[in-house]
C-alpha cells in the first residue's frame, strides 16, 4: 500500500514530466529537422542556456519542499550580475573576487530571509517579496546603465568549450563535435549533490518531514525553525552560485536582468513534481522542468514567426496543468484517509498500538 501511494503521488508526476519532455523534444526533432533541431548541439544548448536556472531552481525546490517559497531569486541574480560586472569593470577587481561577491550576496539574502521566515515566523511570500524589491533596488543603485564584462579571466571562463565525442558531419565531410561549457558541469554536479542530500541524509529527511506536516515534525523532536533557516541559507547560496553562472552566460549586468526568473524557477519545480504545499519534490524532476522550459523556448525560436512571449504562455498552461494534477492527487489522498478511518470505525478494530496500551 505504501509503495502504491508513493507511485500515485510522486513517481507518476515524475514520469509525466519526463514523458512530456521526451515527447516535446522528439516532436521538435521531427518537425524542425531541416532547421537543425535534431543536432546534438541543439540538445546541449538546453543545458548551456539554462545552467544558472537549474542551480537556482534546485534552491527553490529545497524551500518549496519545506512548504515555503522564494520569489526574490530573480532580483538576487540581477544583483549578483551587476555587482560582478561593476567590481571587475569599474573597480578593477579580478574574476575570483567576483565569485566571492556572488557567494556573499546569496549567503546574506539567505541568512536574512531565513531568519525572518524561520525564527520570526513571517510568511515566506512576504519576506521574499521584500527581498525581490530590495535586490532590484540595490541593482539600480550600483548602476542604471548596462555594464559589459571584458575581464580576460572571466571571458576565458565563459568561453571555455568542452568538446564531446558526439556531433555532426558538415557538408565538407568534417566531423564537428558538440560542446558544453564548464557552467553545465557545475550545474549538473550541484544537482547530483543536492539529490543525494535530499534522499540519503538526515537533513534531507527533515526537510520532507517539515513540509509533510510541520506539527508532526515538531512532535518527533525535530528542530523545525533551525531546519527551515538552514533551507533558506542553502537556497541563498545556490542562488548566488546560479547567479554567477547566469552572469557567465550573459557577460553583462543591467537592472532588468533576470526579470521573471523567479517564475521560471517556481514553474520548473512544480512541473518537475514539487508540491506547492510541501513535502514532495526532487531536484532531478526540477531539472527536467527546466529542460521543458528550454525546449519550449527553442521550439518557438526555431519556428521563427511566434513571439517570445509564447514561451511564457505555454509554460503557464503547463504550470496550471500540473497544479490541477497535484490537486487531484491531494483530494484522492484525503478520500483514501477518510475511507480508511470509516472502515476502522465500522469494524470496531482499534488502531495499531491501541491494544498494547
Amino acid at each position: 500500500m505504501l509503495q502504491k501511494k508513493k507511485f500515485n503521488s510522486t513517481t507518476f508526476l515524475f514520469i509525466v514530466t519526463i514523458a512530456l519532455f521526451v515527447i516535446m523534444y522528439v516532436a521538435g526533432m521531427v518537425v524542425f529537422k531541416d532547421q537543425g533541431f535534431a543536432k546534438p548541439q541543439m540538445f546541449m544548448n538546453l543545458f548551456i542556456n539554462n545552467a544558472g536556472l537549474i542551480v537556482i531552481a534546485c534552491g527553490m525546490t529545497i524551500v518549496m519542499i519545506t512548504g515555503g517559497i522564494d520569489i526574490s531569486v530573480g532580483s538576487v541574480t540581477a544583483l549578483v550580475c551587476m555587482a560582478c560586472a561593476y567590481s571587475m569593470e569599474q573597480q578593477g577587481h579580478n574574476a575570483y573576487y567576483a565569485v566571492g561577491i556572488s557567494l556573499a550576496i546569496g549567503l546574506l539574502f539567505g541568512l536574512v530571509q531565513g531568519y525572518l521566515v524561520a525564527y520570526l515566523e513571517i510568511q515566506p511570500f512576504i519576506v521574499s517579496l521584500a527581498g525581490l524589491f530590495l535586490g532590484r533596488g540595490l541593482t539600480s543603485m550600483i548602476s542604471t546603465e548596462m555594464i559589459s564584462i571584458k575581464n580576460e579571466t572571466f571571458i576565458a571562463w565563459a568561453q571555455a568549450k568542452i568538446e564531446l565525442p558526439i556531433g555532426t558531419v558538415n557538408r565538407r565531410g568534417a566531423f564537428v563535435p558538440a560542446y558544453i561549457y564548464p557552467t553545465v558541469i557545475i550545474a549538473l554536479v550541484i544537482v547530483i549533490i543536492i539529490a543525494v542530500m535530499l534522499k540519503f541524509t538526515k537533513f534531507g529527511r527533515k526537510l520532507y518531514a517539515i513540509g509533510g506536516n510541520e506539527q508532526s515534525a515538531m512532535m518527533m523532536g525535530l528542530n523545525v525553525k533551525r531546519t527551515k533557516f538552514q533551507a533558506y541559507v542553502l537556497d541563498g547560496i545556490l542562488c548566488g552560485i546560479g547567479g554567477f553562472l547566469f552572469c557567465l552566460n550573459t557577460c553583462a549586468g543591467f537592472v532588468e536582468q533576470a526579470k521573471g526568473l523567479e517564475m521560471d524557477a517556481i514553474s520548473a519545480a512544480v512541473i518537475g513534481g514539487t508540491l506547492l504545499s510541501g513535502g514532495v519534490g526532487t531536484v532531478v524532476g526540477t531539472t527536467f522542468g527546466v529542460l521543458i522550459k528550454g525546449t519550449i523556448a527553442s521550439l518557438i525560436t526555431t519556428q521563427g514567426t511566434l513571439s517570445s512571449w509564447w514561451t511564457r504562455i505555454v509554460l503557464s498552461a503547463l504550470l496550471c496543468f500540473f497544479i490541477v494534477l497535484q490537486a487531484i492527487f491531494a483530494s484522492m489522498k484525503k478520500k483514501k484517509k477518510a475511507v480508511s478511518k470509516s472502515d476502522v470505525k465500522a469494524s470496531g478494530t482499534p488502531p495499531q498500538g491501541a491494544a498494547a496500551k
